[in-house]
């Protein structure tokens, strides 16, 4: 029978392991790109890929929650903070082949996905240059197929390496992977399955030629997306629109709940200010997918991830079709996540 830990033990546990690399009650707000959430119950920080599924093995086995922390954007975790184990992922160990055909590099999963194509033009090696503003990790990047400027990983991933609860360590194509839009199986697996490290297909071109278009990628990122702490895009666009131009449309931008504001750059962007609450952006969520829904019949569909200890109600209310009559106040949750 699988054996299950309370915090202090898990805590001792992987002390044991790591030592002063394992804390209590973590602030995770350091972590995340929008610099807000509550603290972990146990944080501990992994180094290689070898440290990552080594930890998750070990908590699979504890039957101990956990989640896998990269570079904090595209998710909004919450004030109460997260429950359990937040494995933070520092595996960055990157490796070029640029004799290949084709050349390819090699990443560790807690690799910054935008320095990976930085390094990748340096070197006169194309295909990641979209990345390069993108501030998440290669595993975030995977699970999510991220994408800009008109690429995105399933054009350029070759093979993933995941580590499956069931399934054990095993290569995948991107064929298994069942890429969508900003969507892959792996969302859907949860913590049953983590991303140890991606290998990726590029080409060789002149590095003048792919810093050019990465000028004008950076050129337009700082005409249409606001400074400062952010998630980056929220919504998904609908198809055949975009979230940003609906939420304008709504005549949201620069709306405030406390210190989020929906951007006034670009309406699919909410900003802290200073010092927003989770709560205070998820109300401005909820703001903006029910007014689009209202006035044009579209329900936004979230790009980021709430993580952590949201009431369910909060949950369902931006990830399903709600009937709500108009005007109807924006709802709040108590400190206990209950409605």
């Amino acid at each position: 029978m699988a054996e299950t830990m309370t915090d202090t033990a898990l805590y001792d546990r992987l002390q044991q392991l790591f030592g002063d690399r394992v804390q209590r009650d973590a602030p995770l707000a350091p972590y995340t790109s929008a610099r807000v959430g509550g603290p972990a119950d146990v944080l501990i920080t992994v180094r290689s890929a070898r440290e990552l599924a080594l930890v998750v093995r070990r908590l699979w086995a504890w039957e101990a929650p956990f989640w896998v922390l990269g570079g904090g954007s595209n998710v909004l975790v919450a004030d109460e903070g997260v429950r359990g184990v937040v494995v933070l992922n520092r595996a960055r160990k990157l490796a070029f082949t640029p004799e290949a055909e084709p050349p390819t590099v090699w990443a560790e999963s807690g690799a910054n996905f935008g320095g990976l194509a930085r390094r990748a033009a340096a070197l006169g090696l194309a295909g990641l240059e979209w990345a390069a503003g993108i501030p998440g990790t290669v595993g975030g990047a995977v699970v999510g197929n991220a994408g800009a400027h008109g690429g995105e990983v399933a054009a350029t991933l070759e093979m993933a390496e995941i580590l499956h609860r069931e399934k054990g360590r095993a290569f995948y194509p991107p064929a298994a992977l069942e890429f969508d839009y900003r969507h892959s199986v792996l969302k859907a697996a949860g913590s049953d399955a983590v991303v140890l490290s991606a290998t990726f297909r590029l080409r060789r071109e002149l590095p003048e030629a792919i810093q050019d278009r990465m000028q004008t990628y950076k050129a337009h990122r700082e005409r249409t997306q606001p400074p400062g702490a952010s998630m980056g895009s929220m919504f998904k666009n609908p198809p055949g629109d975009y979230a940003g131009r609906l939420i304008d449309a709504a005549g949201l931008k620069g709306t405030t709940v406390g210190d989020a504001e929906i951007s006034t750059l670009h309406a699919n962007f909410f900003v802290n200010k200073g010092n927003a609450k989770a709560q205070e952006i998820w109300a401005l969520m909820y703001l903006a997918r029910t007014t689009v829904a209202r006035k044009f019949g579209v329900w936004l569909e979230p790009e980021i991830r709430l993580v952590g200890a949201w009431p369910q109600e909060a949950l369902a209310a931006l990830y399903e079709p709600q009937e709500l009559p108009p005007d109807e106040p924006l709802p709040r949750f108590s400190e206990e996540g209950a409605a």
